[in-house]
């Protein structure tokens, strides 16, 4: 038995080496492995940073892999189920510039990294560092003529600057900026606050906190100066059917000054313009009118004001009454047939077009195009001649309409077209 077994080992050994091989030959052509892409960046995961210490610099944030891996592993990578980490440890690092090298984990296996791109970067460390600073308060413009600015408050006086040291560092100035142009009133607004360097340039990132303060700032009247409002002057009446719709002046309100400060506090809250007179006027008008004031009183800034005055059509309402209503588009070899045959209308418009509007501007239609015969309600169209009128109402709402055929002429009464005569405005 031995010298037979010793005769067939070999004999043996190349048929295990043989039936392994075609059990691997089965298996990796049904499962074969691929080399390709991972299609995903993958985000790096810093562990162990020193919390005194903060990244500065352009900093990787991710990483391309290669990876050589069987089918069905990969169906299992793309799908998600399976985990991949890309950990850079920082654990000891200390304030400075360290080279650093990817570590890839993946929780899959059999799973060979070909490559990672980049497997190794540089990587700047600097100290956090933290400091408080007085908050400025710069101004843009000047208060209204004959106003002043009291003594700021500010809430709070002081930011705390926060960053890495040599962000912190290009640091001079922690500023709020406050526009006064023309202020009249005290001034209680919320304003952020921004970091800036010697230039005057905003210093990029650092945190400021609180990042915004709340100011506090009286707009002080000075003595001898009063603000006026404007009231504008008109006579004369407009012409017949128009209506004055708007008055505005511009400014609204003009500054005077005296030194004479019991006459300066007799005036009245305004100051009248020069009278405008609108005798006759329908088109809007545009123009500058010069200022009443009482002699001893100065006008401070310009001596005039700019006038709108907005004038419009008085609109209103006017009822037509047994207007014939026409019959178009009926084919030939048909006739129809309606009832009523008159309709009431009311329209709409500016009053001066209503006054000037004829009975033969007024017209009410059925169309019948490609109706055949048969009963219908149909609901008329009113045209007007004249532009603006609008149709505010039909009576009745439709009319029935009989299409028949023509047989023979027929007669239709045509009803007197009345105008309901105009109403004084």
């Amino acid at each position: 038995m031995l010298r037979w077994l010793t005769t067939n080992l070999r004999t043996f050994f190349w048929a295990f080496v043989l039936a392994l091989a075609v059990w691997v030959t089965a298996v990796t052509s049904a499962n074969p492995d691929l080399t390709q892409a991972y299609p995903n960046p993958i985000q790096i995961e810093f562990i162990g940073q020193d919390p005194a210490l903060v990244m500065t610099g352009t900093v990787q944030r991710q990483v391309q892999l290669t990876l050589r891996a069987p089918r069905s592993i990969w169906d299992t990578l793309l799908s998600g189920e399976t985990a991949i980490h890309a950990v850079v440890d920082l654990t000891g690092l200390k304030a400075g510039t360290h080279p650093l090298q990817v570590q890839i984990q993946i929780d899959a296996r059999p799973v060979r990294i070909v490559s990672v791109t980049p497997d190794k970067f540089d990587l700047s460390l600097e100290q956090l560092v933290s400091v408080s600073m007085p908050v400025e308060l710069t101004y843009l413009g000047q208060p209204a003529i004959g106003y002043k600015a009291g003594d700021v408050v500010l809430n709070p006086s002081e930011a705390v600057i926060s960053g890495p040291e040599s962000f912190v560092a290009q640091v001079k100035h922690v500023r709020a900026t406050l526009d006064l142009t023309s202020s009249r009133q005290s001034i209680a607004t919320s304003l952020p606050i921004y970091a800036v360097d010697d230039s005057g340039s905003a210093v990029e990132g650092v945190t400021i906190h609180p990042d915004n303060t709340q100011v506090s700032l009286p707009i002080i009247q000075q003595g001898g100066y009063r603000d006026l409002a404007v009231k504008v002057i008109i006579t004369g009446k407009l012409a017949s059917g128009y209506r004055l719709t708007n008055i505005t002046a511009s400014p609204l309100i003009v500054t005077v000054y005296s030194e004479n400060l019991p006459l300066i506090e007799s005036l009245p809250g305004y100051v009248e313009t020069a009278p405008l007179d609108l005798n006759g006027a329908s088109n809007n008008i545009g123009t500058r009118l010069a200022l009443n004031v009482p002699e001893g009183v100065l006008l401070v800034g310009d001596q005039t004001v700019s006038v709108q005055i907005d004038i419009a059509p008085i609109e209103d309402s006017r009822p037509v009454a047994f207007r014939q209503v026409e019959v178009i588009g009926l084919t030939p070899g048909l006739k129809a047939q309606l009832s009523p045959t008159t309709v009431d209308v009311i329209l709409a418009g500016p009053l001066p077009v209503l006054n000037s509007l004829q009975l033969t501007d007024v017209h009410v239609r059925v169309d019948l195009t490609g109706l055949i015969i048969g009963t219908y309600q149909l609901t008329p169209v009113v045209i007007v001649a004249q532009q603006g009128v609008t149709v505010q109402s039909i009576l009745p709402g439709t009319v029935e309409v009989v299409i028949a055929k023509d047989t023979g002429p027929a007669s239709t009464p045509t009803p007197t077209l009345q105008l309901t005569p105009s109403r004084t405005p």
